[in-house]
């Protein structure tokens, strides 16, 4: 076996994990009402079909009423509602093999009062934080006392639930490591000041737990290896505290995770995007790990089998959480046991799925559209029952992509057009920004499966009218996506000539300029990354953009990444202002800039002017088609939106007729997983 260390059974008290391969607890975004419904429990039954060993849900599950959920819709473990939905999830996961644990917490500062409740939020000693603007008081003495019982609570309602094991959480800078830090913890009672006394209350919740579910019931702990703050927890007091609560005898496994989590220069950290190097706190597991001899796990971007093995088979750790890669694809413990590794989605760290939870938003895959959608989305593709089909599809985007993967493996003739000699569209533009390069790993899961599928791809060819009618298709989907949009505009006068694309920059078609003003008009990944390509080759820039500020639709884990980036090469970030205009001036342009708030008129006197403003369909061939097809071009959404095949599919088609539809960006500008969900849900049923 090619990976021994993977696939090597671990007994954790009296739970036997199949393999060492865990999705750790994360927040979904995906409980109704506080309780697991039917999306919640498909999302982690498919990972249990995949193979893997053990998941630990409900990242950030509140024990108590007074740690409002957020917007994150965690589980509720604050009441007995939640018993019997967890019952199900567990006897699902139980079905296919695998474990299923929940994390249990108690937030303190880390939320935000105007939830549920509007309860005075809890800390030791009332230290307001940063990301969630949560302000606090001081907990007390019967505070402290009821949250230990409610931790209990929260655990015996977890195994009366007949789940494997309950993770109490003292990572992120929950309230027990609240406590813990002397960056929150103020206090001269016996639970501040010296070390011992700052555990005393962690070592409560633990005690409490243990006597509720007795000694055979698996019990962990999820730390952090450091703070990453100079008034915070270093590595070194962290691996005391990871000691002292092991020598407890409470916990049966410490789960590490790097970085603390309460600025949003040290979020990033925790969920570490693309930009970061892989595994880039392994080495504080392993340190913790050295003074320990309970099992340790260990989750941050670790996304490929080779990658675990090494992990494992170094003793850096004793199990390795692959949850985005999980969330990417989640039959990938089979597929490296089956040796089909190389038809593994792999995350590539966009952290599209994270940032989508800080935006309030349930958690998504950015390059995976069945991922929490498994009630009507399906990961593996059936072969269609009914009549085989031709079905061409023009442009080779991820939209058109995903399409011609669908079809082919619905067992349909599939030819694929694309006018470049490269697949993969704007994603291969968005992969020319620095530390984005990842990106591109996208665009080769698809292109390798279109291969290994034996989709007929036409790289090189432009399709025409004559062109797509010569292959007598019975169905023609539309994928040709968009072009840059820096034209007529209304809010500014710009001739031909004066200002160029984020395209033309990160193409290569046009060099970049030694003064440049970016201009913003998006605020997602586009405009920063070409700032930062920019900058990145020793020019002086500056973004402009009229939203409250650079990249503010970009989330919560990504723009700090910009941000670092462009602060550190001395890009000037102006929000608020709108382009008015550019004219040149000899050898110089100018631009005018307009103040959002007071109309204030500003100059710029640049070298040149780079426009982000998104894009506008290539729709031409669509109306070329649409008159002459079946459907005339009609997408009925009432079926697309519910998961229905559209009308016509199942009828012949006589010779020259075919229907006509569209996916992605060729109908209006969206996102990469908005491209692929079009395309999915529409092929699914061809």
């Amino acid at each position: 076996m090619r990976y021994p260390n993977l696939f090597a059974p671990i007994t954790i008290n009296k739970l036997t994990i199949r393999n060492r391969i865990i999705s750790t607890a994360h927040a979904e975004v995906y409980a109704e009402n506080g309780v697991p419904g039917e999306r919640y429990i498909r999302y982690y039954e498919e990972k249990a079909k995949g193979g893997v060993g053990l998941c630990i849900c409900g990242g950030s599950s509140p024990v108590s009423i007074d740690s409002p959920q957020g917007w994150w819709k965690s589980v509720d473990l604050s009441n007995d509602r939640v018993i019997e939905p967890l019952a199900r999830l567990a006897a699902s996961m139980h079905k296919h093999g695998a474990k299923i644990m929940i994390q249990a917490t108690h937030m303190g500062r880390r939320s935000n009062y105007h939830g549920e409740h509007w309860p005075h939020l809890l800390t030791p000693s009332g230290v307001r934080e940063p990301v969630h603007r949560g302000n606090a008081k001081t907990i007390e003495l019967h505070e402290m006392r009821r949250i230990v019982q409610d931790f209990a609570a929260a655990a015996k309602r977890v195994q009366a639930a007949g789940m494997d094991g309950v993770e109490i959480s003292a990572a992120h800078q929950h309230l027990i490591d609240q406590f813990w830090s002397q960056r929150t913890n103020k206090r001269t009672d016996e639970y501040g000041g010296s070390l011992a006394n700052r555990m005393r209350f962690g070592v409560e919740v633990l005690s409490a737990v243990r006597d509720a579910v007795g000694p055979d019931f698996c019990v962990g702990l999820r730390m952090c290896g450091d703070e990453f703050h100079e008034d915070g927890l270093s590595h070194e007091v962290l691996k005391e505290i990871a000691l002292a609560m092991e020598q407890t005898g409470l916990i049966d496994y410490i789960s590490i995770v790097g970085s603390g989590a309460d600025t949003h220069n040290t979020l990033v950290n925790c969920m570490p995007p693309m930009a970061l190097p892989p595994e880039p706190f392994v080495h504080l597991a392993a340190g913790i790990k050295s003074v320990l001899t309970l099992p340790v796990m260990h989750a941050q971007s670790i996304r490929d089998a080779v990658q675990a093995e090494r992990i494992l088979a170094n003793g850096m750790c004793d199990l390795v959480g692959m949850t985005r890669a999980h969330m990417a694809d989640p039959y990938l413990v089979i597929k490296i046991r089956d040796g089909k590794e190389d038809q593994i989605k792999q995350c590539v760290g966009a952290n599209y799925c994270i940032d989508r939870q800080y935006n309030g938003l349930d958690v998504l895959c950015i390059q995976n559209a069945a991922t929490s959608r498994e009630e009507t989305m399906p990961h593996v593709i059936e072969k269609s029952r009914g009549k085989k089909r031709k079905v061409v599809v023009v442009g080779a985007g991820p939209a058109g992509l995903e399409a011609a993967r669908v079809s082919r493996e619905r067992g349909h003739d599939v030819v694929l057009f694309e006018k470049n000699d490269y697949v993969g569209g704007q994603v291969m533009l968005a992969a020319k920004a620095p530390q984005r390069e990842q990106m591109a790993g996208i665009v080769r899961w698809f292109d390798m499966e279109t291969k290994r599928l034996g989709v007929d791809r036409r790289l090189g060819a432009e399709a025409t009218v004559g062109a797509i009618m010569a292959e007598q298709p019975d169905i023609v989907v539309l994928a040709t996506g968009g072009r840059s949009h820096t034209g007529e505009n209304p809010h500014w006068n710009v001739a031909e000539g004066l200002a160029v694309s984020s395209w033309d920059i990160l193409s290569g078609k046009v060099a970049p300029g030694k003064n440049v003003l970016v201009y913003d008009g998006i605020s997602t990944h586009a405009g920063a990354g070409v700032a930062d390509f920019i900058a990145s080759r020793g020019n002086l820039v500056e973004i402009v953009t009229p939203d409250v500020k650079v990249s503010d639709d970009v989330g919560g884990t990504t723009f700090p990444i910009f941000y670092r980036r462009m602060y550190a090469q001395g890009v000037v970030m102006t929000p608020n202002y709108w382009l008015d205009a550019v004219a040149r001036d000899g050898d110089k342009l100018v631009a005018t800039i307009r103040n959002e708030y007071t109309e204030e008129l500003e100059e710029r006197e640049v070298d040149q002017v780079v426009i982000e403003n998104g894009i506008t369909p290539n729709d031409g061939l669509y109306w070329e088609l649409k008159e002459r097809s079946l459907n005339r071009g009609e997408t009925d959404v009432h079926r697309l939106f519910a998961a229905e095949p559209q009308p016509r599919l199942e009828q012949d088609i006589g010779s020259g007729d075919f229907l006509l539809f569209r996916v992605g960006d060729c109908i209006s500008m969206h996102n990469i997983h908005a491209a692929i969900y079009d395309a999915l849900r529409l092929c699914k049923d061809f």
